[in-house]
């Protein structure tokens, strides 16, 4: 894995959405949320890895948040998610990880749980653990994320601004047939809309004909799949999204509905074998809930910061090999000469 730091997409004038981003343009700009990443690279052909994200501080199994999980396209291994439908609670930190890592993530995700203070007599824990696969740069079958990666990630869990790119769940991942991984962001509404942020972190590993702020930068840049010779398609997509909003379970999946709008905006296919997933929580507080009417809002950020982090994924991701295979990284000087043909680039952050 090169140990070249890459840019943001908005450090070098992408600028998506008309809303401005948290200080951080991540989702731990919504209070209490952290990240943290194991990320396993081993001989030639491991490359995998677990990312945690955690609602809030203190013991979620005793004080759940409100949560909902919205399935875009369901070819996907996720456990918890029925629990969730059922009671609008998220009960644990929620776990990114390969497909075939799911169940042993879940199980120590499980022990992690119970080995908390105040969790001695508990019987019974919904663990929230999604996926994409990953198998074109790693070894599926070899199952190497278990206890020791999972406790890794959630301890390391910060609320500082995450890693991007080629780390942790996003290891292996291939997104349009580049190299795909984690990317995050967030929105700060006006405080006409409530003030409130909202914040995504994704792991990007699907097709489609990459779209960047409108410019056809996958067609333009006559990109290929690394396989079938043809246009990137295949694949999947966890989006997560936190915000301080106080929302209830339908308010929150219909924000789910609204960030699968903006993995479209990027020229996402929504293949028939993609698992295509959002899992959306508030980690408010407060009792008295948003109306309907004022939602608009945060479905509009939803979009904007889902689309965001998705490009992010891309441009802070790095080339890798594995199994045979290498994945380049999306090329940025070709992308950004793209975006200014289409009037499509604006200033660098801080320019």
């Amino acid at each position: 894995m090169s140990g070249t730091v890459r840019p943001r997409a908005r450090d070098v004038g992408v600028t998506v959405g008309i809303f401005p981003p948290g200080p951080q343009n991540a989702i731990t700009d919504v209070e209490d949320v952290r990240v943290g990443h194991a990320t396993v690279i081993r001989g030639d052909r491991i490359r995998t890895g677990v990312t945690a994200v955690v609602p809030r501080g203190g013991n979620l199994l005793a004080e759940p948040v409100r949560g909902a999980v919205y399935v875009g396209n369901g070819f996907g291994k996720m456990t918890g998610s029925t629990q969730v439908d059922e009671l609008g609670e998220i009960e644990t930190p929620i776990l990114l990880t390969s497909t075939l890592n799911v169940p042993r993530v879940a199980d120590a995700l499980i022990d992690y749980v119970l080995e908390l203070p105040g969790n001695e007599q508990a019987t019974s824990v919904n663990p929230l653990v999604a996926e994409t696969n990953d198998r074109l740069l790693n070894d599926a079958r070899a199952r190497p994320v278990g206890r020791d990666e999972v406790f890794e990630a959630l301890r390391s869990a910060a609320a500082g601004p995450p890693d991007e790119g080629t780390v942790g769940a996003g290891t292996g991942s291939v997104a349009f047939g580049f190299k795909g991984g984690i990317g995050t962001s967030s929105r700060e509404l006006p405080s006409s809309a409530g003030g409130f942020r909202l914040g995504v972190l994704v792991q990007t590993n699907f097709g489609g004909s990459l779209t960047i702020a409108g410019a056809p930068v996958g067609r333009e840049l006559q990109h290929q799949s690394p396989l079938a010779g043809g246009p990137p398609t295949g694949g999947s997509v966890i989006v997560i999204v936190a915000t301080d909003a106080p929302l209830d379970a339908r308010n929150l999946r219909r924000i789910g509905n609204r960030a699968m709008l903006g993995v479209g905006r990027t020229g996402s296919s929504g293949s028939n074998r993609s698992g295509d997933y959002v899992i959306v929580f508030s980690a408010s507080r407060d009792s008295v809930l948003l109306p309907n009417p004022e939602m608009d809002p945060l479905f509009a950020a939803a979009i904007e910061g889902t689309e965001e982090a998705v490009v992010d994924s891309l441009f802070r991701a790095t080339s890798l090999s594995g199994c045979g295979r290498t994945v380049d990284a999306l090329p940025i000087e070709p992308t950004l000469r793209i975006l200014r043909e289409h009037r499509a680039l604006g200033p660098p952050r801080g320019g």
